[in-house]
């Protein structure tokens, strides 16, 4: 429970002098103010704030150290409040609830200082107006360097997340963005719109065969291929394992068919650059386009180019189908 607090003098302007609120504060400034404030004993690991709990003050360690958390205690320590630091400030001058979690990291005693009581400092004292916009500010720079950091892990997460690591190409999950995004255009310009859908012929008896490292600089060969072969307003993805999917805008099915055998026989028995023997086992493709038809959409799309493939390989493979 809260202690009232009681200080002498000496003490109190050692005290003043370490606490990043009272720098240079003049003690009489503030000393009838300091004995309305309040001592709490907090436990190791014990909350102090968290989000969802409304609060009323601003709490300053005297010893120990408090931690602090983003989204629960179990994440990471985001920032340590050690001696002379406090917390609750910025809850208080935005007259919310507190944005983190605040814990014990080790038993500490804290002064507790009411927000009635704060505001009544600013007044009395010029330097502890002073010292809070320092605090606050430092506060803001602190979320400022967290927001940029999380943004730059963001963006690392989002190009992982929508990059195929083994050929560099876009991946499913980008496909299902990109690919509605250029599909509702083709739409607004009145353009035709075709999907191919590229499966590598025995692909899983050439793994059988040379292994799986000679599989993937096979496939990162035939990604190469594909996209020297495809203009840049196509988009090609890997849609999973030994597959690829193309959309291509502007382009009809018997253009699209056109564009299909070309790239199977860029493909077919060349595939590699000459500096892997395994490479150069010959690798052929199978094909199957299909072009969006009205009240199509991207899923009636791809299984429309999917049975297509599944023609074209049941039909002998190193084929395009419709």
């Amino acid at each position: 429970m809260p202690q009232s607090l009681a200080i002498n003098s000496d003490y109190k302007r050692s005290l003043l002098d370490s606490l990043e609120l009272f720098k240079d504060v003049a003690p009489d400034d503030v000393h009838d103010l300091l004995q309305r404030c309040d001592r709490r004993d907090l436990a190791t690991g014990e909350l102090l704030l968290s989000p969802g709990a409304r609060n009323e003050h601003v709490f300053i360690v005297l010893s120990g150290s408090l931690s602090v958390h983003v989204g629960s205690i179990d994440t990471p320590v985001l920032a340590s409040m050690n001696v002379g630091a406090c917390v609750g400030e910025m809850s208080i001058i935005e007259d919310r609830d507190p944005s983190a979690f605040v814990v014990g990291a080790e038993a500490s005693h804290l002064l507790v200082i009411h927000q009635s009581v704060l505001w009544e400092m600013v007044d009395a004292s010029h330097d502890f107006a002073k010292n809070l916009l320092v605090v606050l500010s430092e506060r803001v720079r602190s979320h400022n360097r967290v927001i940029a950091d999380s943004y730059d892990d963001l963006r690392k997460f989002e190009r992982h997340a929508t990059t195929d690591a083994l050929t560099t190409l876009a991946n499913r999950h980008a496909m299902e963005e990109l690919f509605p995004t250029a599909i509702a255009l083709c739409i607004e310009k009145e353009q035709p719109v075709s999907m191919m859908m590229i499966d590598v012929d025995n692909f899983k008896q050439f793994n059988d065969m040379f292994g799986h490292i000679a599989g993937d600089r096979a496939l990162a060969a035939v990604s190469k291929i594909l996209i020297a072969q495809f203009r840049p307003r196509d988009v090609l993805v890997r849609y999973g394992g030994d597959e690829f999917a193309v959309l291509l805008p502007g382009a009809n099915c018997e253009q699209a068919l056109a564009v299909g055998e070309r790239v199977r026989a860029a493909v077919s028995g060349t595939t590699g650059d000459g500096s892997d023997s395994l490479i150069q086992i010959p690798v052929k493709i199978s094909l199957g386009v299909a072009e969006l038809e009205p009240r199509q959409n991207l899923d009636s799309l791809t299984r429309a180019a999917d049975a297509a493939l599944y023609r074209a390989k049941h039909g002998g493979r190193n084929k395009v189908s419709v």
